[in-house]
């Protein structure tokens, strides 16, 4: 394959309008490499080398995508492309219904695997139908034990969950890490409130919608877009401790699912 560039750039750090530092890989041609923060003036010196730059873009099946060129005018760095923040990596648990919205979840990770640290559960890794288990082997086990941010997929039947339901009280614990974690919500496509501009309160998981109400909860409608998600995630993160006085984790567990 042909190269793109010598170095490609996925995330970026400014301080006052102004590029402090770039995420670079080099481009192997039939793979990009891994990735470094790399300091501004490093980047003036490389043109001054002939090398070049573009920017790459995370697709929803998790492959890299060539974005716009850098380049150097005038002794600044020239560009018009959208990537994300050189950011920590935020340690995400995804709550979503596995019948429905599995794929919705595997293009979640795939968009977001530069992003986030994944917490979640896969097929086959805990199996109870026991809440009080179910919580406390995801502790035990280290799925929800230093999760910052709990991500909820919501779709039709999400709200009727027990799984989801359990997963949001764990996630409200402070047994859970030293705090508790954010909570963000998504509204998938296949969800009436979708496009709408809505969040119909009957129409999310009870306990995220207590949470919302009380203005902890984040919800936002689902986005392929890396810096808006990145945007979503930081949000929901920062409330965490901004706002925990509004954590409300007072609801019974569901101990059925209310839907088929």
């Amino acid at each position: 394959m042909e190269k793109w560039a010598t170095f490609l750039v996925s995330k970026v750090k400014w301080n006052n309008n102004r590029i402090v530092s770039f995420y670079v890989h080099e481009d192997l041609g039939d793979t990009v490499g891994i990735g470094s923060e790399k300091e501004r003036n490093w980047i003036i010196q490389q043109f001054q080398y002939s090398r070049s730059f573009c920017c790459i873009h995370k697709t929803k099946k998790g492959q890299w995508s060539k974005g716009k060129p850098i380049t150097l005018e005038n002794g600044g760095l020239k560009w018009d492309d959208s990537i994300p923040l050189i950011l920590t990596k935020r340690k995400t648990f995804i709550s979503y219904y596995h019948n429905d919205d599995q794929s919705y979840k595997n293009e979640l990770r795939h968009l977001a695997s530069d992003l986030i640290v994944s917490k979640s559960v896969e097929d086959g890794d805990i199996n109870t139908d026991v809440s009080t288990d179910y919580i406390k082997q995801l502790i035990q086990q280290g799925f929800l034990s230093d999760t910052t941010v709990l991500i909820i997929l919501i779709g039709n039947k999400t709200k009727c969950r027990k799984h989801v339901d359990w997963e949001i009280s764990g996630a409200l614990n402070q047994k859970v890490g030293s705090n508790y974690a954010g909570l963000l919500g998504l509204i998938l496509p296949n969800h009436p409130d979708y496009g709408t501009k809505k969040a119909t309160y009957d129409l999310m998981p009870a306990r995220l919608a207590d949470n919302f109400k009380s203005n902890y909860a984040v919800i936002r409608h689902y986005t392929t877009n890396r810096v808006t998600l990145q945007k979503y995630i930081e949000e929901a993160f920062n409330n965490r401790t901004e706002k925990t006085s509004d954590r409300i984790n007072s609801r019974l567990q569901l101990q059925r699912n209310t839907c088929s």
